[in-house]
């Protein structure tokens, strides 16, 4: 079942392959040129030629019939290409006779086949070349009735027969007035066929339609046709046209350096219409995603495949690709042109696919740095793949450079190369700390402000060349040339890239400034508390040698709290305000909100204020500190974590 259903998946695509590129050709074809070679030969008194409208209708039905092929169901599609094989196969018996009898002609030999030893195998090859034609047309027709193709067996029978080879000429002529009269025939009772699956597939649109919605038959259309997996095929059955009509009219090998222009050239032919466009970027696609699965696949082996994120399939290359052709009209440009503006887009789509590998592999790096994992393998797997993304695109952006002038617009492109760089070099050096502190076999007390000095310096080099493309574009847009395009682009790059990164910057300097001042707010622990208390920090699980103490009464290390006020300003357990019990009173006599006084259990407090209770254990252990841990999990662990990795 499985073979049989990977088959049909394969018929499916190859048998619509033709359609596709009878619309390309179509589309290439332009009637008025075509008309003017005709004129100037020697068909231009051929009536078939002499109308113009004529050829523009045969345009638009070579239009319908491929769209018709490209929609048709597959059970239809197979048989249609099974009558066509078979129109060919009697063709062939056709030939196959008409060869013979001019053998026999050319020969003038009219005795017993017998006694002429050519004469004998000339008969021998023709009849079996018209038995194989005749049992080959009744296995693809599924038909017993094998007469019905043997009528090219006639002369056959005649020469063996001794019939004057004059007569023979007339029983060749019979065969095939015989064999057209068949297919005419077959033709005739089919005709209605069509027209009848016109109207199906219109009543089968219109309930589709009214029930679900024109988006729902697009979408049913796109995964029936596979037109992703088929504009690929296509656009590969071009490229090797393309490379194979080269390398044959070619005798000697091209140098290394004329196999990029060829590789260049040939995409630049293949991509010259729509279809082939459209076909160039699926295979993109799906270029860029095997490339991400293997990236996948490179760090964490199968266990990849588990969580697929739709961010990393291939499409957004795709689509770069896509809008980039489009804007910069590739299509209509000659082919060195075409091949010159290729080269820079699809180093764009490169850049972005070494983008995405980045956003795969920076949190398996950092979850392995983080962790205790001693395997050898997966750290060298995981630091390879970091540095290979630190080199190449520095490599690409400098090779670029090599071969273009620099301007605003090369600037842009190769500003995304090395922001990949930079941001592989912070992911680097976050996980040389992890590991030092893994080394040590003890936590460093001021990590977290190191980490994020490192992620603070490479989000201010990022930043920095970004103000520094602005600040490109907006002095070549005063004193060069103005357009609109790239005044567009200076605005847009400025807002993202310059306005929303300063202020996030500004925000998460803020968060932690306020994350400080909390902190040094809150009462440090003394001794005697930590041994009342003899518990662990409830956000780290490690003991506390040093805590600070929240106004509901909880311990925590300070640098845990800190973290954990990066994401929300509640207490990690009791989930108490702590912003506002940090504020002051207005009256010296007032006790601060939630601080339990002296005399009055801080349990009752928590009861008084409406807050959920939550019963802390001084001595830690039990039972009961197992089930505190397990809430404080569901409830507050995922913002732990959000905040450890910011």
């Amino acid at each position: 079942i499985a073979m049989k259903a990977r088959v049909e998946a394969v018929l499916n695509v190859g048998l619509r392959i033709p359609s596709i590129m009878l619309l390309d050709v179509l589309y290439r074809w332009d009637v008025s040129s075509f008309f003017q070679k005709i004129q100037r030969s020697s068909l231009n008194n051929n009536p078939l030629f002499q109308y113009k409208y004529i050829a523009l209708y045969l345009h638009y039905v070579g239009y319908i019939l491929s769209l018709v092929l490209l929609t048709l169901p597959r059970q239809h599609l197979v048989q249609l290409y099974l009558y066509v094989l078979t129109a060919f196969l009697l063709f062939a018996g056709h030939q196959l006779s008409r060869d013979y009898v001019r053998g026999e002609l050319d020969s003038g030999y009219e005795g017993p086949l017998y006694l002429e030893p050519l004469s004998m195998n000339r008969f021998t090859t023709a009849l079996i070349g018209q038995v194989v034609v005749c049992t080959l047309c009744s296995c693809v027709m599924q038909t017993k009735q094998i007469w019905l193709f043997s009528a090219h067996l006639l002369p056959l029978v005649a020469r063996l027969c001794l019939v004057p080879l004059e007569t023979i000429v007339f029983i060749n002529r019979f065969a095939m007035i015989f064999t057209g009269l068949e297919v005419l025939y077959f033709i005739a009772s089919n005709l209605l066929v069509p027209y009848n699956l016109a109207k199906t597939a219109y009543r089968e649109l219109v309930q589709v339609v009214e029930v679900y919605g024109l988006l729902a038959l697009g979408m049913s259309l796109w995964n029936q046709l596979v037109l992703p997996v088929l504009f690929m095929c296509f656009w590969l059955v071009l490229f090797a046209l393309q490379i194979y009509t080269y390398f044959s009219t070619r005798d000697q090998p091209p140098s290394r350096e004329r196999l990029l222009f060829l590789f260049l050239t040939s995409i630049a032919e293949c991509c010259s219409t729509p279809y082939s466009l459209l076909g160039l970027v699926f295979t993109v696609s799906f270029v860029a995603l095997g490339v991400l699965t293997l990236c996948k696949f490179y760090l964490q082996g199968y266990r990849a495949f588990m969580n697929d994120n739709t961010m990393h399939r291939g499409m957004t290359e795709g689509i770069t690709l896509l809008i980039l052709a489009v804007q910069t009209g590739l299509i209509e440009l000659q082919v060195i042109h075409r091949a010159f503006l290729l080269s820079i887009i699809l180093f764009v789509v490169v850049a972005s696919i070494l983008q995405s590998m980045l956003e795969i592999a920076d949190p398996i790096v950092l979850a392995l740095g983080a962790s205790r994992d001693k395997s050898l393998w997966k750290h060298f797997r995981a630091v390879s793949l970091c540095l290979f993304l630190l080199v190449f695109p520095a490599y690409m952006a400098y090779m670029i450079c090599q071969f273009f002038r620099m301007d605003f617009w090369l600037l842009i492109i190769i500003s995304s190369s090395i922001l990949t760089s930079l941001q592989v070099l912070g992911t680097l050096l976050i996980y040389i700390l992890f590991m030092v502190e893994e080394f040590r076999k003890a936590p460093v007390e001021n990590m977290d402000e190191v980490i994020y000095c490192v992620n603070g310096t490479y989000r201010l080099l990022e930043f920095l060349v970004a103000v520094c493309v602005v600040a490109y574009g907006v002095s070549e847009t005063l004193f060069g040339e103005w357009t609109v395009m790239g005044s567009t682009i200076i605005l847009v790059h400025s807002y993202y890239n310059v306005w929303l990164r300063a202020q996030l910057g500004w925000q998460s300097f803020l968060l932690r400034r306020d994350a400080v001042h909390k902190i040094q707010s809150m009462p440090t622990a003394s001794t005697l508390q930590l041994q009342q208390h003899n518990d662990i920090c409830s956000i780290c699980f490690q003991d506390m040698k040093s805590a600070v103490i929240t106004p509901c009464s909880h311990f925590f290390h300070a640098a845990c709290l800190k973290k954990w006020l990066y994401v929300q300003e509640t207490c990690p357990l009791c989930h108490g305000q702590l912003k506002s019990q940090l504020q002051p009173t207005s009256s010296p006599g007032a006790t601060t909100q939630g601080t339990p006084p002296a005399n009055q259990n801080p349990a009752e407090v928590e009861q008084e204020q409406g807050e959920p209770q939550v019963e802390c254990l001084p001595n830690g252990g039990g039972q009961e500190g197992g089930v505190f841990i397990g809430g404080w999990l569901r409830e507050g662990g995922f913002y732990w974590w959000m905040a450890w990795g910011l």
